[in-house]
């Protein structure tokens, strides 16, 4: 095998922190967290906890010794998950990256060079593939995610359910509305000015909220498509459990009320009952 270019102790990257959050994941992290060892080139690596009950803990005592471990006392749920963990990590990029994706060989730096190249970009997403369709877009983020009029969600490389395959149309780096929360890079300064994600959210769009939160204090949020990882999807709830659908709409309303001018909100509605 050729050897990796970023291995090289120049390319060390301390300032980084790559956290993940667990919930019963214990499957996805022996699956998926070798290839962000093996590629995420001297950063520091979190797994953040939960509450598994399903050996989560005993596997990565066991496996994974390397690995930073931070053990909630019960499931906080992915935004108050993540905020309590970043306020014990002191970092200066965090990278917020789901349980079931893999990472490939060069991935982080891009992201962090873009971070450290822009000082007023607060958050960047890579190219997101499927993982189990390597040649797709995947659903999550695909090319960088945009809002509509009427302030819905969508992204370059998937429309609804469509998905694009990747031909390299994509591979830019621009500006976008929203970053995937399936793999964002944040400075963590940002983070900590605007207080993270927002708790009341629970899961679902808070990546949204929190990207146009960037954008209303005067950050920018980009999309890097020289950096490029495989998403599984729905590891911790599926699209077709009702949870997810309840916390898709409630969040999608909330995340317009939150961060929409209020002058929007007459053809928000116009727009909508026609």
């Amino acid at each position: 095998m050729a050897s990796d270019p970023y291995s090289s102790p120049t390319s060390l990257l301390p300032h980084v922190a790559v956290v993940i959050l667990n919930w019963n994941g214990c499957e996805l992290l022996r699956t998926f967290l070798p290839s962000v060892l093996a590629h995420s080139d001297g950063a520091r690596v979190v797994v953040v906890d939960n509450a598994s009950t399903d050996g989560s803990m005993e596997l990565l005592g066991g496996f994974f010794p390397e690995v930073e471990v931070i053990q909630h006392p019960e499931n906080l749920g992915f935004c108050a998950g993540y905020n309590q963990a970043l306020a014990q990590v002191d970092a200066t990029y965090y990278v917020l990256l789901n349980s079931d994706v893999a990472v490939t060989p060069g991935w982080l730096q891009p992201l962090v060079a873009l971070l450290d190249r822009k000082p007023m970009v607060a958050a960047c997403q890579p190219k997101l593939l499927a993982y189990a369709e390597p040649t797709q877009f995947e659903y999550a983020g695909a090319g960088g995610g945009y809002l509509d009029r009427l302030g819905y969600p969508f992204c370059r490389g998937r429309l609804f359910e469509t998905l694009e395959t990747d031909h390299g149309q994509y591979n830019d780096s621009r500006p976008v509305a929203w970053a995937s929360g399936a793999c964002m890079a944040v400075r963590a300064s940002a983070w900590h000015e605007l207080g993270g994600l927002e708790t009341a959210f629970f899961a679902h769009m808070e990546e949204i909220d929190l990207c146009w939160r960037f954008w209303n204090a005067g950050y920018e949020v980009w999309y890097e498509g020289s950096s490029t990882v495989y998403h599984v999807g729905g590891g911790t709830l599926h699209k077709s459990n009702p949870r997810k659908t309840y916390l898709n709409f409630r969040n999608g309303l909330a995340l317009l009320y939150k961060n929409a001018p209020r002058t929007s909100w007459g053809a928000f509605l116009s727009n909508a009952l026609h």
